[in-house]
């Protein structure tokens, strides 16, 4: 499993023109699966996430989490996030899940990620065309891999 997360003061996905989800301060999570991606996997990045500490403190230090503000959550599905450059110019999502493997995944991240922050959680719609606005607070931009546990 793969995730870009960014610190927002806001964000939301339209789809057809109507807004499908939206958040004020917290954090976009983009997403992206493997077929060899596990419950475990899930569940360590949802832990992750929650407690990560990169939101200010009163010192203006990142040392709080989207929880310690009480902030929201808007997570997207994103295959493009395993997308290989090595040949040509043409990208290939060889490594991205297939969607009969990937949305039973992002159905499950959603629910685990739910048991660590006490917010709704918002999302995009798997597999549909999503416009996807946000404005980044900081910037504050941090990609991770369940694969590789930086």
């Amino acid at each position: 499993m793969r995730v870009v997360i960014q610190r927002v003061s806001e964000a939301k996905v339209e789809i057809e023109g109507e807004i499908y989800g939206a958040i004020r301060k917290g954090l976009i999570v983009l997403c992206a699966f493997e077929n060899s991606d596990t419950q475990e996997d899930l569940m360590w990045m949802a832990k992750k996430i929650a407690g990560l500490r990169i939101f200010n403190d009163e010192n203006g230090v990142m040392n709080v989490s989207v929880n310690d503000i009480n902030g929201e959550l808007l997570i997207v599905s994103q295959f493009t996030l395993y997308a290989s450059t090595k040949k040509g110019n043409r990208p290939s999502y060889i490594r991205s899940a297939k969607p009969d493997i990937a949305i039973p995944l992002y159905e499950e991240f959603i629910l685990q990620m739910q048991k660590f922050v006490p917010t709704k959680i918002q999302t995009g719609k798997f597999g549909t065309d999503m416009k996807v606005s946000l404005i980044n607070d900081g910037p504050v931009t941090i990609i991770i891999d369940s694969k590789n546990k930086e």
